[in-house]
């Protein structure tokens, strides 16, 4: 197994019992972006947030988070923060489009309420299947219907994890076409 410090999933999205983040105070705006689930870690910012300007977004799903953030950013000057609160999936989508959108790392905190279920990219296919799956695992693919190894790397730009067929080397080598 790979050492998940030295990958590119951030720990607060496969590690359960990783601290709650906080906000960055040196913010001057902020953008809170809700998830279905994740009041509780909504609340405890926006009562962090007291007296600031916060811009609270309860969003229904990760595309309406997704729509927010873009509005928000379209009128962001330097100082802004995004905080998202959600699964890790969830959180991890509204990352891509932060990331694809020029936020660093650093002007975003997540605030994670589940790590169970994940995106794994077929590189067969194309086809993102939506799991509760562990990373190392295996998963059907939902549009080849290969197995999957869950691999311990996420893209930046979609927010998937990387999944490959578990058993391309040995079936290959059987003289199966993979």
């Amino acid at each position: 197994m790979v050492s998940m410090t030295q990958t590119s999933v951030p720990r607060w999205a496969w590690d359960a019992s990783a601290p709650a983040a906080e906000p960055d105070l040196r913010g001057r705006v902020f953008t809170l972006l809700v998830l279905p689930g994740a009041g509780d870690v909504a609340d405890r910012w926006t009562a962090t947030l007291a007296g600031r300007d916060v811009r609270r977004q309860d969003c229904g799903d990760i595309d309406a988070a997704v729509a927010a953030l873009r509005a928000d950013l379209a009128a962001a000057r330097v100082g802004h923060r995004v905080l998202v609160a959600g699964t890790a999936r969830e959180c991890l989508a509204v990352r891509a489009a932060g990331v694809r959108a020029g936020l660093g790392d650093d002007e975003m905190t997540f605030g994670v309420v589940d790590i169970a279920e994940r995106a794994v990219w077929c590189v067969h296919c194309d086809t993102t299947t939506h799991a509760a799956v562990e990373i190392d695992a295996v998963v059907p693919c939902t549009g080849c219907d290969r197995r999957l190894l869950v691999h311990p790397h996420v893209s930046r730009l979609s927010g998937a994890y990387l999944g490959f067929m578990v058993d391309a080397e040995t079936l290959a080598s059987e003289g199966a076409v993979a």
